[in-house]
């Protein structure tokens, strides 16, 4: 293979790369999860920004990235006051707080959409790519690092391209890529994908080498944190979840060899995967999810996990350090795609995928918040969550019953935002039990949430709300419906009574 020669492309230092980045300019950094994301570029980014600043000088940039990064990106540029506009989701607490001031413009988008929109120059033109990679080559070939994410379309489009070598990661872990760029509309065949491990593409992304302008050596893993353990409310959701399966195995609603997973982000995602993996009347299965998280990298090891196809690799230090210790084993196993091929809805419609995304709160008729506090706080963003929920299978959505020690019923009246409506929510799950929506009127999904999936302390509360609404198809007191979010942004709690 043509690998990186001395001198082929100028190595320049984080700093001097910065240096060429002016004020205002639209930048676009690998990333999905931390995972890829760059490191070293952003952080001198921040520190040239809080020079200039010093100096009574504006530097800003717009910044654009596959999904959430890590804290040498978003927090390192939003504590420096270096972000005028960000796309398409983030999880950083002090860009969050920035978002909800007003002080950055946000762009919140299902993340499948994100390449075709940087194609087509919904954002503008991309001035520069700042991309994390384990080898680049003379002609133009770069091998992407644990994740893909929207990369591959960043380095098509922007007018320069910087690389972060990242010699801490293995160049093998490109073994496991598959990377297409799908043809853009109306000229855009079918995807020829019909298993979660079949390769349609190559395993790096081919640009003129030209646009590479330079070359930043970096040596350091990805900032990934550990995932909380397994509490009692994750792990009585994560049994509502593996029961249901179950049941619909045994009533033959899911085929007897099981069917494709999707699971989202966080300490609930990890747990339901955990309780599936130990469930012995669930058979061995595959994954085709966007991220590959702890639980599921440790089904993998054990053979319960047959393989998966991901757009990250979401895992630890010591993970990362076992996957390249047995690539021969993982390589096989591990499909690393774009999130336009991963969270394609044709692709999740087409295998069947079994759809499990966390809630931020939840409706008496089946809507979902995922996103935003009270209606106006935004929390990460949408993600991937509607890419699979709306096309999944089954979509299954999970969350705890309460949060803030009680102070927050995660089951409303009406979502204070939607962002999957009734038609897209199979099933709700919370740790006091499960409802099932398929086939069930508006008001029998009310009263069944009540029962099934609401705290106690609130329940009460909800079935006089339903009682007291009068008729229709979709029985709502309009003067009533955000009573709770009221009572919260006033007393600090939804019901006042609450201790």
């Amino acid at each position: 293979m043509n690998r990186l020669r001395e001198h082929a492309f100028a190595r320049l230092t984080a700093e001097e790369a910065a240096e060429m980045i002016p004020h205002g300019s639209l930048v676009a950094f690998s990333g999905f999860t931390p995972s890829g994301a760059a490191k070293e570029v952003p952080r001198a980014l921040a520190a040239r920004a809080k020079f200039l600043h010093n100096q009574g000088k504006p530097y800003q940039l717009r910044v654009l990235t596959g999904a959430s990064t890590g804290e040498s990106l978003d927090d390192s540029l939003a504590k420096a006051d270096a972000i005028s506009w960000r796309a398409p989701y983030q999880s950083s607490s002090h860009l969050r707080k920035r978002i909800n001031e007003g002080l950055v413009e946000f762009v919140d988008m299902h993340l499948s959409h994100v390449p075709q929109s940087v194609l087509f120059g919904f954002f503008g033109k991309v001035d520069f790519a700042v991309v994390e990679a384990a080898d680049v080559t003379d002609d133009g070939r770069v091998y992407l690092t644990t994740s893909i994410g929207a990369s591959p379309t960043f380095l098509q489009v922007a007018d320069k391209v910087l690389i972060e070598l990242n010699r801490d990661q293995s160049r093998r872990i490109s073994d496991m890529a598959d990377i297409v760029i799908p043809k853009p509309p109306p000229h855009r065949p079918a995807l020829d994908l019909d298993h979660p491990l079949q390769r349609i593409g190559k395993t790096f992304v081919r640009i003129d080498p030209e646009k590479i302008v330079g070359v930043v050596e970096t040596c350091e893993p990805d900032e990934l944190g550990k995932f909380s353990g397994v509490d009692d409310t994750c792990s009585a959701i994560a049994q509502h979840v593996v029961r249901f399966l179950n049941e619909e195995i045994a009533d033959g609603r899911i085929p007897l060899d099981f069917l494709p997973l999707q699971s989202g982000v966080g300490n609930i995602a990890n747990a339901v995967m955990h309780g599936i993996g130990e469930d012995d009347d669930i058979p061995d299965f595959l994954m085709y999810s966007e991220v590959l998280q702890s639980a599921a990298f440790h089904l993998l090891a054990s053979g319960r996990l047959r393989g998966a196809s991901t757009c990250a690799l979401t895992l630890t230090s010591a993970e990362m350090q076992q996957l390249t210790e047995n690539i021969d084993f993982y390589a096989p196993r591990i499909v690393l795609r774009p999130q336009e091929i991963s969270n394609n809805p044709a692709v999740v419609r087409q295998l069947g995928v079994i759809a499990i995304n966390t809630a931020l709160e939840v409706d008496l008729f089946g809507h979902v918040n995922s996103t935003h506090v009270c209606g106006r706080d935004i929390m990460n963003g949408i993600g991937g969550s509607g890419d699979f929920a709306r096309n999944a299978y089954l979509s299954i959505f999970v969350c705890p019953s309460t949060a803030k020690a009680g102070k927050i019923s995660t089951v409303v009246p009406m979502c204070s935002h939607t962002d999957h409506n009734e038609h897209s929510v199979s099933v709700i799950v919370t740790e006091h039990g499960l409802a099932d929506l398929r086939g069930v009127a508006p008001l029998q999904r009310a009263r069944m949430l009540i029962d099934n999936c609401a705290h106690p302390a609130y329940r009460d509360y909800l079935h006089r709300y339903v009682a007291d609404s009068g008729s229709g198809h979709v029985p709502h007191d309009l003067s009533r419906c955000f009573e709770l979010h009221q009572n919260l942004l006033m007393h600090g709690t939804m019901l006042p009574d609450i201790s």
